[in-house]
C-alpha cells in the first residue's frame, strides 16, 4: 500500500509512526526540531489520515506498508521511531528487516500483549450522526454524552474530515480498526531480536511501560536503554514535547 507521509528536514532518514486512532498531524511540531538534523519522514499508516483503507490490517501488513514506502524513497536504511500501536509497527519492523534500521526510538509501549481497552473511543466514533452534521460543534457536543473528557474528543475529532461537498465524514477506517482492535494489542511473539541500538521512552504518568516490563523489552531488544520522561502520560510527545524531543535527539546524536 502507497501510505501518504510528509517530509522535513533533509540528513539521515527518520520515520515516524503515530498511535492508533492518530496520525502524521500528531507528530509535526516534534518533527520539525527533528528536521533541524533529519530528513523527517512523517507517515500515515494504513487506515488513518490521509492513506488508503483496506479490510485487512495488521502488524505484517504495516511493517510490509513502509517496507514499500522506504523502497520507493530509494532509503537502504532509516531511524524508526514509532508511539503506541506505531512503536509495535516499529519493534516488528526491526526484529523482521534488522539490516533496514538504524537506531530504534519506541514512545510508551512494551513488546507485550495489551488488551482491547479502547471501547469508549470507539463509543465516541459511533456517537456521531455524520449524516446531519452541520459543524465541528455539533459533532463535540454529540460525542460529549459518551466521552466527557475533552482532550480525548479533541484527539478523535482531529480524524474529522469535511468534503468538498460540505458533509462530513471520518478519516480514518473506523470499522476495519474496530475489527481487528484485538491485532493492535498483539506483542512481540517468538524468538526474535534486534541487537541494534533501541531506546524505550515511559512516560511517567502511564501504566503503558512498567518495570515488570524491562527484562521483557531486553529479550527482544538487548540493547535497548529505558528512560522515562516524568509527569507524562500516554501521549508523551503532546505532553512533554521539549523533554521528549531533547531525550530522542541526544539519542540519535
Amino acid at each position: 500500500m502507497k501510505l501518504n507521509f510528509r517530509t522535513l528536514g533533509e540528513g539521515e532518514p527518520l520515520i515516524i509512526m503515530h498511535g492508533v486512532f492518530g496520525s502524521s498531524d500528531n507528530w509535526q511540531t516534534l518533527g520539525k526540531v527533528f528536521a533541524e538534523k533529519f530528513k523527517v519522514y512523517l507517515v500515515d499508516l494504513r487506515n488513518h489520515g490521509n492513506s488508503p483503507h483496506s479490510d485487512e490490517f495488521d502488524y505484517t501488513l504495516m511493517v510490509s506498508d513502509v517496507i514499500e514506502l522506504m523502497e520507493d524513497e530509494g532509503l537502504s536504511k532509516a531511524h524508526i521511531l514509532g508511539h503506541s500501536m506505531g512503536g509495535k509497527v516499529a519493534m516488528h519492523l526491526a526484529t523482521q528487516h534488522a539490516e533496514k534500521v538504524d537506531k530504534l526510538v519506541v514512545v510508551d509501549i512494551a513488546p507485550k500483549y495489551y488488551p482491547p481497552h479502547h471501547q469508549q473511543i470507539f463509543d465516541g466514533f459511533h456517537s456521531v450522526d455524520l449524516d446531519n452534521l452541520e459543524n465541528r460543534k455539533d459533532a463535540d457536543d454529540q460525542m460529549a454524552k459518551v466521552i466527557s473528557n475533552m482532550g480525548v474528543r479533541q484527539f478523535i475529532l482531529k480524524n474529522l474530515d469535511r468534503k468538498k461537498d460540505g458533509s462530513f465524514d471520518w478519516k480514518l477506517n473506523v470499522d476495519a480498526i474496530e475489527k481487528s482492535i484485538e491485532k493492535v494489542g498483539e506483542g512481540i511473539e517468538g524468538d526474535v531480536s534486534f541487537n541494534g541500538t533501541s531506546l524505550f521512552v515511559a512516560g511517567g504518568k502511564s501504566d503503558y511501560i512498567t518495570d515488570a516490563d524491562h527484562d521483557l523489552i531486553r529479550e527482544h531488544f538487548p540493547k535497548a536503554i529505558v528512560a522515562t520522561v516524568k509527569d507524562a502520560g500516554h501521549w508523551v510527545h503532546a505532553e512533554k514535547p521539549k523533554e521528549l524531543g531533547e531525550m530522542v535527539m541526544e539519542f540519535l546524536g
